[in-house]
């Protein structure tokens, strides 16, 4: 956290995961943005909301850690942005949107979505040479994302639509183009498809008992 005393230092972004998100850090944390003038936001790996997709990829956390993490963070005035994987091998749609409304409801800040790649020397890799590792298409992910957005709070700002990782590093990525390519052709999709982020995020604020008995208590 030194360098965030630096004079030209204005914000800081620190990635980690939601159980390594301690009360102590969290002291620490606020404690520098109290006494300098940076702000300070906790980047946490979340991926998908589903549990059990979680253990099978070895997360070594669950949703509930989650969740724990982000309101402590929230409480003590430090910002959150979550990393998001849609295309998953083991999560339908419906997990997708799952973990949309979750993060929404949560009132995180902002999201990152990127694409399920196969990194070198990771537990993937030997599953994804035998063939046994079941991949989404491009055109599901683009699709999964578009209804991420379409569920996701329109007070979240969305830092990427997709990611990067250096070619040396892993054996298939982005569907082997351009991660501009396929960021482009979701919103040109979404454009034409006359959708937008947030367009189906009526689900908070109590808008189920809205819906069931009207807008009186």
């Amino acid at each position: 956290m030194l360098a965030a005393l630096a004079d030209d230092v204005v914000a800081v972004n620190i990635a980690t995961r939601p159980d390594c998100v301690t009360d102590s850090i969290i002291s620490v944390l606020t404690g520098v943005q109290e006494d300098h003038p940076v702000d300070i936001c906790l980047e946490l790996g979340l991926q998908t909301a589903n549990d059990a997709t979680l253990e099978k990829i070895n997360r070594g956390h669950d949703t509930a850690q989650f969740v724990d993490a982000v309101l402590r963070l929230k409480q003590a005035g430090l910002a959150v942005s979550v990393h998001i994987i849609p295309d998953l091998p083991y999560d339908s749609m419906d997990d997708v949107i799952r973990t949309s409304r979750l993060v929404s409801a949560l009132q995180v800040d902002g999201v990152k979505l990127h694409s399920l790649y196969i990194a070198k020397d990771s537990s993937f890799e030997a599953l994804y040479a035998a063939g046994e590792l079941p991949l989404w298409s491009e055109a599901e992910y683009m699709a999964r994302v578009t209804a991420f957005l379409e569920y996701l709070s329109p007070d979240i700002y969305v830092e990427r639509l997709i990611g990067r990782i250096p070619e040396k590093d892993s054996l298939t990525a982005n569907f082997n183009r351009s991660w501009w390519a396929i960021r482009d052709e979701i919103v040109k999709q979404m454009t034409a498809a006359h959708t937008y982020q947030g367009i189906k995020c009526d689900y908070l604020g109590g808008s189920a008992h809205k819906k069931r008995y009207g807008s009186q208590p």
